[in-house]
């Protein structure tokens, strides 16, 4: 196999790994296959799916998925070209469909996508997203106590809700509403409006660690908050396998994957965390020339062990657990950008849940 392998990691007390959080995994699949694959997905072990904003709806897949009994949720489904009212649908519906078992995971994407892939207005990012959280939950409680809808705020005004078109009290209650953030800016204001935070799977320790534990702190502390009831959901990149034909897979996959979000301005922060921060624009440059085919050969070895947890199952196993120790997440997003042998993910899995030493 290639050199390409975890970096020792720190010493944990008696050799001891983390016990592992709740692991979720993304539905890939459009809406008519997505009923197989939750099932296949749930018999590998994971304890729940994820969508994003791609190439096909971001709230119907997860229907059949809550029906094969996984936790479900959007990670992400871009705020900005949705009114509260519609998000506050989507979520009321699919936490009453999984039984309790929806999360719904916003993003703002970026300006050109917002306004030439939707048509929608991109302004003030941060305090947009603050206000639409704030709008779905003011909705949500509308129906869930029967009071009033009277929000008001620099996006959005909302007053009228006639009982007629309200769906009434949740049996499960309100689902929470989480954010995605990389930027110190938007991380505080996450920790200190929503119920959570998606981190993005393009992360490190060094960054965890550092300029997104240092903005949640500074969130909570200027909301008057503390972590208590603050939920964690932390992706990270997967390229785990037992031969060589399946780790040059792998990595292929994730070196692709890492180039493609290492060259976007708005994920500087964590490349500047690991001293790359020259990285982003040469990576922007080759995708502006078009030069597609050479960007995964910028990113070398050492990143790429940084960003994604490589090598066997153990190996691969053992970086989750420590990455996701590194942060306190409480739940875990195995981000695999190839396909996988399912196999080899269930080794993956089995060995992250194995008791601690």
């Amino acid at each position: 196999m290639s050199d390409v392998r975890p970096e020792p990691a720190a010493a944990l007390p008696n050799a001891a790994r983390p016990a592992a959080p709740p692991v979720d995994t993304l539905l890939d699949v459009p809406l008519h296959l997505a009923a197989d694959r939750a099932r296949e997905l749930k018999d590998a072990g994971f304890d729940g799916v994820f969508t994003f904003e791609g190439p096909h709806d971001v709230f119907l897949p997860l229907v059949p998925a809550a029906a094969a009994g996984l936790d479900v949720m959007t990670n992400i489904a871009v705020a900005f070209p949705r009114s509260p009212v519609h998000l506050a649908h989507a979520a009321y519906d699919l936490h009453l469909a999984s039984g309790g078992r929806f999360r719904l995971g916003l993003g703002t994407q970026i300006k050109a996508h917002i306004e030439r892939r939707y048509g929608a207005t991109w302004s003030r990012p941060v305090a947009r997203m603050a206000e639409t959280i704030e709008a779905v939950r003011t909705v949500l409680a509308c129906w869930q106590t029967g009071e009033r809808l009277d929000f008001h705020g620099d996006f959005f005004d909302l007053t009228l809700m006639p009982p007629t078109l309200s769906p009434g009290p949740n049996p499960h209650g309100v689902p929470p509403l989480l954010a995605g953030g990389v930027g110190p800016r938007m991380l505080r204001m996450v920790a200190g409006t929503a119920d959570g935070l998606l981190v993005h799977p393009f992360n490190t320790s060094a960054y965890l660690r550092g300029p997104l534990s240092e903005a949640v702190e500074a969130g909570f502390a200027e909301a008057g908050r503390s972590r208590d009831g603050f939920a964690v959901v932390l992706d990270v990149i997967v390229a785990a396998a037992r031969a060589e034909e399946e780790h040059e897979k792998a990595l292929a996959g994730a070196r692709g994957m890492v180039a493609f979000y290492g060259s976007t301005p708005a994920y500087r922060p964590v490349l500047e965390a690991e001293g790359y921060g020259d990285l982003q624009p040469e990576l922007h440059a080759l995708i502006k020339a078009g030069r597609w085919a050479d960007i995964p050969a910028a990113v070398d070895d050492t990143l790429l062990n940084r960003i994604v947890a490589v090598g066997t199952p153990a190996e691969a196993a053992r970086a989750l657990a420590e990455r996701a120790a590194s942060v306190g997440a409480d739940r875990l997003g195995f981000y695999l950008p190839y396909r996988a042998d399912p196999e080899c993910v269930a080794e993956v899995l089995d060995e992250l849940r194995k008791p601690s030493a």
